[in-house]
């Protein structure tokens, strides 16, 4: 790769040779503006608003104007005596944890290369330093005209310098957020959980510009004479009247994709509440009112299975008359009165009050 700027690192006494290559490239689809009538290409041309004449590239310098209008020029060999030690050399000025640098700074990335064969353990000592330390240097350096802020990391075998924003140049968001008051419940905050949950890390390797590609697709349709693919528009439009029920259709979704159960396991992840829970998830009651639901339906619950369980006992209710006498035939002579005593008591006995005491009678 062709490097773009040739330097030294400056590591307290210690120099290092180095190179700059862009670690980024744009594979973005560029078009050319033309004439729609006949595409005919259009061009801007520089013009020399004294000669009026066009002018070449060779004969284009730079000049700083004043206040009062005034063009003063600047040269390059001005540029190449600025009085500062960045001018060739990236200065690391402190170290900092990497969590430090606030993403909003991040900008254009750079591979350094170890220019030469002296300059490969110095590199290398930097290298290990960093990754030993987790730490990232904060340096400062001159490329394209100006002084830059930049952080040095490692990635895998290679430092990288990433230019940096200076911290004045980041606006401060007044004004962006929201200027309602939102209250937002458990409940949302939940479902919510359960969408980041379920649709999970990803491979960012496995992500492409979609975009860029239909745009190809679009143009080698054009180029060949046949009608460009459309893609249909989205049947779910306009905004979202009903939050809960979005996020549950979302997880539900994200679910299925992933090949899981569905909605069953959404209710799971959100501690198995039942229906009552859902319906509050829609905005239908209020947490009260779910907790007074959910307690009316667990009482009912709680009934249905006192009713079967007395059901149950009354079934097996009917079946003690013979067993008893069959009990009392098969009764030692020293056991017969007691065996006669419990079978006069299970005659007279009521079906109801073997269900009541759930036994069946020996």
């Amino acid at each position: 790769m062709r490097s773009i700027w040739n330097g030294a690192i400056s590591f307290g006494l210690v120099s290092i040779p180095i190179k700059l290559v862009n670690a980024t490239e744009s594979h973005a689809v560029s078009f050319r503006q033309v004439h729609s009538e006949d595409n005919g290409r259009i061009r801007y041309r520089k013009v020399c608003e004294l000669e009026d004449r066009e002018v070449t590239s060779a004969e284009i310098g730079k000049a700083y104007e004043g206040a009062d209008g005034e063009m003063i020029p600047i040269t390059e060999d001005d540029l190449s005596h600025l009085p500062l030690p960045t001018a060739r050399t990236i200065e690391i000025v402190a170290f900092v944890p990497g969590e430090r640098i606030d993403p909003l700074q991040m900008d254009a990335a750079y591979y350094i290369a170890a220019a030469g064969a002296p300059a490969a353990k110095p590199y290398t000592l930097l290298r290990e330093a960093l990754k030993r330390s987790h730490k990232a240097a904060i340096a400062k350096f001159a490329l394209r005209g100006r002084e830059r802020l930049g952080m040095l990391r490692v990635v895998g075998d290679v430092i990288v310098l990433h230019g940096l924003l200076w911290p004045d140049e980041v606006r401060a968001p007044e004004g962006v957020a929201p200027d309602v008051d939102v209250t937002v419940r458990d409940q949302e905050l939940d479902l919510a959980d359960a969408l980041m949950d379920t649709l999970g890390e990803v491979d960012l390797d496995g992500l492409h510009d979609e975009y860029r590609e239909a745009l190809e697709e679009v143009i080698a349709a054009k180029a060949a004479g046949e009608t460009p693919p459309q893609t249909p528009a989205p049947a779910d439009g306009g905004k979202v009247l009903d939050l809960m029920a979005a996020l549950e259709k979302s997880v539900r979704e994200a679910r299925e994709a992933r090949g899981a159960e569905g909605k069953a396991e959404v209710r799971e992840s959100r501690g198995g509440e039942g229906d009552a829970e859902v319906r509050d998830l829609h905005g239908r009651g209020t947490p009260k009112e779910t907790g007074a639901k959910k307690s009316t339906a667990t009482t009912g619950k709680t009934a249905e299975k006192k009713t079967a369980s007395a059901r149950k006992s009354t079934s097996r209710a009917g079946e003690p008359k013979g067993a008893a006498k069959k009990a009392t035939a098969k009764s030692t002579s020293k056991s017969t009165s007691k065996a006669a005593e419990k079978k006069s008591a299970a005659k007279k006995t009521p079906a109801k009050r073997g269900a009541a005491s759930g036994k069946r009678p020996a």
